[in-house]
């Protein structure tokens, strides 16, 4: 039996049976407990139960052939709203969403336009033009690296923003930059990501950024094993290795699913169309607290929200990678 196939049983099985009334939240592949992206949209949704005393439904996607089922289910079933965390939603909500015209659906990090799709898009290269800063600030050797998930601009967005942010700090600092894979699977492959991070050690890398999903966890296991820094992404993962994580690029997705509960489960307060968040309404930004309050200096923080409000306010540009499919440096 094929893996599609496979994947549909499981579904169906999943999903039978139930009549559903409540908000619906689909992880993308890597694991709903992944430590980053994955598990803020899961703290999000657990938030909003906890606060409400109301529940959600939830699925983990096994593949990418699910992904239109899951949609029908919960839909055919009266889930309301379906959010959907992850790029690679676009094709299977373009064909969903019309069929579904009283459901309102939210997905993060594509743009589908629908009359009920709300597309929540966050300013990455933002976010890691922060830690980027930081990274420069804080390297000994003048050398920081950079491992990527999937090979895909939304990634290279990250990169390219990080890259910025340590050229604002060091002209002259030293780039590298890897990717675990091209396909679905290097956002859970933390043994080829914690082998790119050893190789950019090697180069002379003290810090790495590690923007891969749960991948990213080999990339901040191999620094902390090595005595380096690593920066973490999404969730806030300084906990992780407390004093090896210099900071963590968050990237709000637990607020975005959370506020999705809440609103687009109304038609009196769904948006649908296109939101983007940002460093002004702190979509994304850097994460400082006591597991790495002794590696951040009073004066990095004060530099790098000097470098923030610069961003904010216009007169420093980051490059969005997005915008020309490039990153020039």
């Amino acid at each position: 039996m094929s893996k599609a196939v496979v994947g549909g049983v499981a579904l169906s099985a999943m999903l039978a049976g139930a009549a559903f009334a409540d908000p619906a939240v689909i992880y993308d592949l890597g694991g709903k407990f992944d430590k980053s992206f994955n598990e803020a949209a899961y703290n999000g949704a657990v938030r909003w139960k906890e606060e409400t005393g109301g529940n959600f439904l939830e699925l983990e996607l096994q593949n990418d052939a699910q992904r239109e089922q899951a949609l029908r289910r919960f839909a055919s079933q009266g889930a309301n709203p379906i959010v959907m965390a992850g790029f690679m939603w676009t094709a299977a909500l373009e064909a969903v969403a019309p069929e579904f015209p009283d459901t309102n659906f939210v997905v993060i990090d594509t743009v589908v336009d629908q009359p009920n799709v709300q597309s929540i898009m966050f300013d990455e290269h933002t976010g890691s033009f922060l830690v980027g800063a930081l990274a420069a600030m804080k390297s000994e050797t003048g050398n920081v690296g950079f491992v990527g998930g999937m090979d895909v601009p939304l990634i290279h967005r990250f990169y390219c923003g990080y890259a910025y942010g340590a050229r604002a700090v060091n002209p002259d600092i030293e780039l590298q930059e890897a990717y675990t894979g091209t396909t679905p699977a290097a956002w859970n492959d933390p043994v080829t990501a914690g082998e790119l991070a050893k190789a950019q050690m090697d180069a002379g890398a003290d810090i790495v950024f590690a923007a891969a999903g749960g991948s990213g966890l080999g990339v901040l296991q191999a620094m902390a094993d090595a005595g380096k820094y690593s920066i973490g992404v999404d969730s806030n993962q300084n906990h992780l290795h407390p004093g090896s994580v210099l900071t963590s690029m968050l990237k709000r997705v637990d607020n975005a699913v959370y506020t999705a509960f809440v609103e687009a489960g109304d038609d009196a307060t769904f948006k649908p169309g296109r939101i983007d968040l940002g460093l002004a309404d702190e979509g994304v930004g850097y994460a400082l607290d006591e597991n790495n309050a002794d590696l951040i200096t009073d004066e990095m923080q004060t530099e790098v929200e000097e470098l923030k409000a610069g961003v904010i306010d216009g007169s420093i540009e980051v490059h969005d990678y997005y915008t020309d499919n490039a990153c020039p440096l």
